[in-house]
C-alpha cells in the first residue's frame, strides 16, 4: 500500500496526540448528522400539535433527512478531490445553517420536510470530508484508530442529543432546537476556516468533468476490496438503522418499557459501541484490521440469527432482546472503523470520491433497512429481528467478498 502524503503537522501519527485539533474538528463534522437526527426526536409530539398534523406526518421529516443524507454525499466527494477538502465544507455548512433556520421558521410539515432534506444535503458534507481528511493524513492502521476515535463521538451523540433536545424543548420550544443546529453549524464553520489545514495533496487533485467522475465511480464499483468492505460496514449500519426504526415499538409498545426508560436502553447500547470502539483502537495496534473485523462481524450476525429464530418461534423475551440488541450495537464499534479503513486503504488518490460513494451506499442501505421494518409491521418483533439477522449475515458475506478482492487485487 502506498502511504498517504501528509499535508500538515498532524500527519505524523506516531507523535500526534490521541485527539489532535484536526481530528476533533472532523469529529464535530461527523457528529452533525446524528445530532440532527436525535436532538429533535423528543419534540415530535409538540411539533405535531403545533403544526396540526398526525405524528406519522412528522416522522416523514426524519425520512426526508435520511434521503438527503444518502443522496447528498455523492456530490461532495468529487468536488473535494478537485478543489480541496475545505471548500465543500464551506458550502455544506452554510447550506446546513440556512436550512436549519428554515426549519425553525417552517409553518407547515411539508415546508419542514423540504428544509430537513436541504439540512441533510448540507450536513452530509462533513461526513464525506472528515473520512477523506483522515485518509489523506494517515495510513490504514492509524486510520482505523482515528475512525475508532470518531466512534466515541458517534456513540455519545445518541446519548446526549435527546437530552439536549429535551432540555431545549422544555425551555424554548421545538423551533429553538433548529436554531441550536444553526448555531452549531456556524461555530464549526468558524473552526474549519480558522483552525483546519487543507489536507489534499495538490498532486492528487482529480478533474471534475462528469465523464471522469462517472469513470471514478464505475472503477470503485468494480473494485472488490472497496465494495466488499464498504458494504460490510453498510450492512452492519443498516442493522443499526433497523434498530432505531423498530426498537421503540418492540420495547415500549410490545414489552411495556416506560418511555422514560427507553433512553437508558438506547444509552446502554451507545456506551457499548463507545467501549468497543476504544477496545478496537488497541486491538489494531498488534493485529490485522481484517482479522479483527472478521471476529467482530461474527457477534452481531449470531445475535441477529438467534433473535430471528426466537421471534419466529414466539420466544423473543425482553431479556433476550436487550442482550441481542446490545451485542449488535456494540459490535459496530469495531466494525465501522476497520471496514472503513480497509475500504479506503487503496483509494488515497480519490479519497473524497471513495468516501462519498461509501457514504451513499451505507446510508442508502440504512434507509432501506429502516423502511423495511416500518413497512413490514405485523405487531411482533419478527420484522426487526429478521432485518437485523439479514444485515448481520450479509455483512459477513460482504467482508469475505472484500477480503477476496484484497488478495487478488
Amino acid at each position: 500500500m502506498t502511504a498517504p502524503t501528509n499535508a500538515g503537522p498532524a500527519g505524523t501519527a506516531a507523535t500526534s496526540p490521541r485527539f489532535p485539533l484536526w481530528l476533533l474538528i472532523c469529529a464535530s463534522l461527523t457528529a452533525l448528522a446524528p445530532l440532527s437526527i436525535d436532538m429533535y426526536l423528543p419534540s415530535f409530539p409538540a411539533l405535531a400539535a403545533d403544526l396540526h398534523v398526525d405524528i406519522s406526518r412528522v416522522q416523514l421529516t426524519l425520512g426526508a433527512f435520511l434521503i438527503g443524507l444518502a443522496i447528498g454525499q455523492a456530490f461532495y466527494g468529487p468536488i473535494s478531490d478537485r478543489f480541496g477538502r475545505k471548500p465543500p465544507l464551506y458550502v455544506g455548512l452554510i447550506l446546513y445553517a440556512v436550512a436549519a433556520a428554515g426549519c425553525a421558521l417552517a409553518g407547515s410539515v411539508e415546508s419542514l420536510m423540504w428544509w430537513r432534506c436541504l439540512e441533510a444535503l448540507g450536513g452530509c458534507a462533513g461526513i464525506v470530508v472528515s473520512r477523506a481528511v483522515i485518509r489523506d493524513r494517515l495510513e490504514a492502521r492509524e486510520s482505523a484508530r482515528a475512525f475508532s476515535s470518531l466512534m466515541l463521538v458517534m456513540g455519545l451523540a445518541p446519548i446526549l442529543a435527546p437530552i439536549i433536545g429535551g432540555a431545549v424543548l422544555a425551555a424554548m420550544g421545538w423551533r429553538a432546537i433548529f436554531w441550536v443546529h444553526c448555531g452549531a453549524a456556524l461555530l464549526i464553520l468558524w473552526l474549519v476556516h480558522r483552525r483546519m489545514e487543507e489536507s489534499l495533496d495538490p498532486r492528487r487533485v482529480q478533474p471534475l468533468h462528469p465523464g471522469s467522475v462517472l469513470r471514478s465511480y464505475a472503477e470503485l464499483l468494480r473494485a472488490r476490496e472497496f465494495v466488499g468492505y464498504t458494504l460490510a460496514a453498510g450492512c452492519s449500519q443498516a442493522g443499526m438503522f433497523a434498530y432505531i426504526a423498530g426498537s421503540p415499538f418492540v420495547l415500549i409498545e410490545l414489552h411495556g418499557i416506560d418511555p422514560s426508560y427507553y433512553g437508558f436502553v438506547f444509552g446502554a447500547n451507545a456506551f457499548g459501541l463507545i467501549f468497543m470502539a476504544q477496545v478496537n483502537a488497541r486491538l489494531v495496534r498488534a493485529r490485522s484490521l481484517d482479522g479483527v473485523l472478521r471476529v467482530a462481524l461474527f457477534a452481531p450476525c449470531l445475535a441477529g440469527v438467534v433473535l430471528a429464530v426466537a421471534a419466529s418461534m414466539g420466544f423473543a423475551t425482553l431479556p433476550l432482546l436487550l442482550v441481542c440488541f446490545f451485542v449488535c450495537l456494540s459490535g459496530m464499534g469495531c466494525i465501522l472503523p476497520n471496514a472503513s479503513a480497509l475500504a479506503l486503504s487503496h483509494q488515497g488518490h480519490r479519497a473524497g470520491t471513495a468516501s462519498a460513494l461509501m457514504g451513499t451506499l451505507q446510508y442508502g442501505l440504512g434507509t432501506l433497512a429502516g423502511a423495511a421494518v416500518s413497512f413490514w409491521h405485523d405487531g411482533t418483533a419478527l420484522p426487526l429481528a429478521v432485518v437485523m439477522a439479514v444485515c448481520g449475515v450479509a455483512a459477513m458475506g460482504m467482508r469475505w467478498y472484500g477480503h477476496a478482492g484484497m488478495k487478488t487485487g
